[in-house]
């Protein structure tokens, strides 16, 4: 349930959020919204009071002084020390909001086109948070939901009344990590890392997005935190850590098995439609000068190396991301077995996962 701050907000003003800075921040910018109501009140009133009382139509002749040192003086004494006044509080609400000493818990937040990578730092847990939002949606076949591009398959989970520190970076380009509600808004840098913070108050489901024009899909990359009780949030952490392991156990187990070309392509059709569709469309044309097409294309008809290649590592300098640490050697197999064989590639060549992982450990 989203708490009652995060359902009140205005659309015409900040959101006031559930943690200590995000109030401090909405303090504080009502703080300024009012002083500068009261200097604009002023401004104005004495404009046009002077307008109205000295206007030539009452015959008013205009003063015949250059200069009053006294009135110089007077508006430029009293401009600075409103701004003293307004920085001292700004000031200290800036220093604490980069405080990040004393956290509880770290979490290494790392953007890439077009989804969030969640890593524990200080557990073996780590996710990839991608769009949930259906591609119906996106395409106006089905109704939008409540949520609509702000959903997502894997939330962020922390846990309330501690301080949680996130480290930023980015894989690709730049990206903006954002959620409103907790007054954090920070850069995502390839090669740099930024620190933010928060503690939050109420448990409650909260959203963002990226708030970077980082692409063509920059609107399909949402943010969205789940924060629970601390001895919630405890049993879910090793929880995820328990599932890591068995899936580590698991891979090791399936390596050795090999899939038939129906089940690759079966996994391979819902794999792509999830992470390759976006760029290279649903039926593999791709977007002629933008996104190559797959379908009829050389490396998937002849080159399967290449074609591994370029999906575990990407290719600097253009959209193609590394899904080498996004997808399990089982999802890689089946991609690339799909792409290999839809559309009416059909090579008839399968790619198992003992492949992939040769290709990735030689």
């Amino acid at each position: 349930m989203i708490p009652m701050a995060a359902q009140a907000r205005s659309q015409l003003n900040l959101p006031q959020g559930v943690t200590e800075i995000s109030n401090r921040v909405y303090d504080l910018h009502m703080t300024i919204f009012y002083i500068c109501c009261v200097i604009g009140l002023v401004v104005f009133g004495a404009m046009f009071w002077s307008m109205i009382r000295h206007r030539k139509s009452k015959g008013r002749k205009p003063a015949t002084f250059h200069e009053n040192v006294k009135v110089e003086i007077l508006w430029t004494v009293v401009p600075f020390l409103i701004l003293i006044g307004m920085a001292i509080p700004a000031t200290s609400t800036l220093i604490a909001m980069e405080d990040t000493s004393e956290a509880e818990l770290t979490v290494l937040v790392t953007g890439s086109q077009w989804k969030w990578h969640y890593r524990y730092l200080d557990s073996d847990v780590e996710y990839f948070s991608l769009l949930a939002t259906q591609r119906e949606q996106i395409e106006n076949k089905f109704d939008k939901g409540e949520n609509y591009l702000l959903e997502v398959d894997r939330p962020l989970v922390i846990p309330t009344d501690r301080k949680v520190r996130f480290l930023v970076t980015s894989d690709d380009v730049i990206h903006s990590w954002w959620v409103p509600d907790f007054a954090v808004k920070k850069d995502a840098n390839p090669g740099f890392i930024n620190e933010a913070w928060t503690k939050v108050d109420e448990p409650g489901i909260y959203r963002g997005q990226c708030a970077e024009l980082c692409g063509k899909d920059h609107g399909f990359m949402p943010v969205v935190v789940i924060a629970k009780e601390p001895a919630e949030f405890d049993a879910w952490i090793a929880e995820q850590e328990q599932i890591a392991q068995r899936e580590k156990e698991e891979e090791q187990r399936l390596l050795a098995m090999s899939m038939d070309m129906d089940e690759l392509m079966e996994l391979g059709e819902r794999v792509y439609l999830g992470s390759c569709a976006a760029c290279h469309q649903a039926n593999g044309e791709g977007i002629p000068g933008v996104f190559p097409a797959l379908k009829g294309s050389p490396m998937a008809l002849n080159d399967m190396e290449g074609h591994i290649n370029i999906v575990v590592n990407g290719k600097s300098g253009t959209s193609m991301q590394a899904f080498g640490n996004q997808l399990s050697l089982r999802e890689l197999a089946a991609v690339i077995t799909y792409e290999r064989n839809a559309w009416g590639n059909d090579t008839g060549e399968t790619v198992q996962a003992a492949d992939v992982n040769a290709f990735i450990n030689e």
